[in-house]
C-alpha cells in the first residue's frame, strides 16, 4: 500500500478543483492506499493564506511515498513547489492518470 499526496492546480478554478482531488482521492483508496488530499485539509472552515495552506500541505506531502500530479499542475505555483520539493527529497513523482492505469493493473493482477 502506497501512501499518496494528490498535487494539482486549485487557485482561479471553479470550487477550487475541490471536485478533481476529491474524485482522485476516492478513486485510489478504493484502489486501497492512503491518500492525503490537500482540498480536505483546505475545507477545514479555517481562513488561512494561500501560503500558510501550503505549508500544510507540504508537511502532508513530506509524509508521502508518492505524488500524483492532476493535469493542469503545471500552471499551479503551489504543485510547482511541492514537485520541486519532492524531487529534492527523494520522492516518486507520477502523472495521475499514469499512476491509475499502473494501480489498476496491478490490482487486477493480485485479484
Amino acid at each position: 500500500m502506497k501512501r499518496i499526496y494528490i498535487s494539482g492546480p486549485m487557485t482561479g478554478l471553479p470550487g477550487l478543483n475541490f471536485e478533481s482531488f476529491n474524485r482522485a482521492a476516492k478513486t485510489l483508496r478504493t484502489l486501497g492506499h492512503q491518500v492525503s488530499n490537500p482540498a480536505e485539509n483546505e475545507d477545514a472552515g479555517e481562513l488561512l493564506s494561500w501560503e500558510e495552506y501550503l505549508r500544510l500541505d507540504l508537511i502532508d506531502m513530506l509524509k508521502c511515498d508518492t505524488v500524483a500530479l492532476l493535469p493542469g499542475w503545471e500552471s499551479s505555483k503551489g504543485a510547482q513547489l511541492e514537485l520541486h520539493v519532492a524531487h529534492r527529497v527523494g520522492i516518486e513523482v507520477v502523472q495521475f492518470d499514469s499512476l491509475l492505469a499502473t494501480l489498476t493493473q496491478e490490482a487486477g493482477c493480485h485479484a
